[in-house]
């Protein structure tokens, strides 16, 4: 079940990572400084990229059959809504302080991407 939740996830995240990609490129580009246009880009890059990670959990977990595949695909889960939401919402307000909680994500995309590493290490060899 953790392998269709988290295709589903991806899937997701990379529907709304074109959305705001093509959002940010027509729609805010005359709204947006070219800083902020940089950062909502950031976030939409970061997004699609652990979109697919997402994916490549839910095709692994079942070949691997290790439970670090849940924990890694709940922490890259949330590190798109820590680390591009916060970018997002910092594009659009300008409230510098959410770019406190940007790095919050970043760790989860980093812990994420080791267990996964760390479940296919272990995984039985075939």
């Amino acid at each position: 079940m953790t392998d269709r939740i988290f295709a589903l996830l991806g899937a997701l995240n990379m529907f709304i990572a074109v959305g705001t990609g093509a959002f940010g490129a027509h729609g805010l580009k005359e709204r947006l400084s070219a800083e902020m246009l940089a950062v909502w880009q950031t976030a939409v890059t970061y997004q699609m990229a652990h979109a697919l990670g997402l994916l490549a959990i839910a095709a692994l977990a079942p070949r691997f059959n290790s439970p670090l595949f849940a924990t890694a695909g709940w922490l890259m889960f949330a590190g798109i809504v820590l680390f591009s939401g916060s970018l997002y919402v910092l594009a659009l307000t300008n409230v510098r302080w959410l770019g406190a909680i940007t790095p919050i994500g970043g760790l989860g995309f980093l812990a994420g991407w080791l267990l996964v590493a760390l479940a296919v290490w272990r995984g039985p060899t075939v």
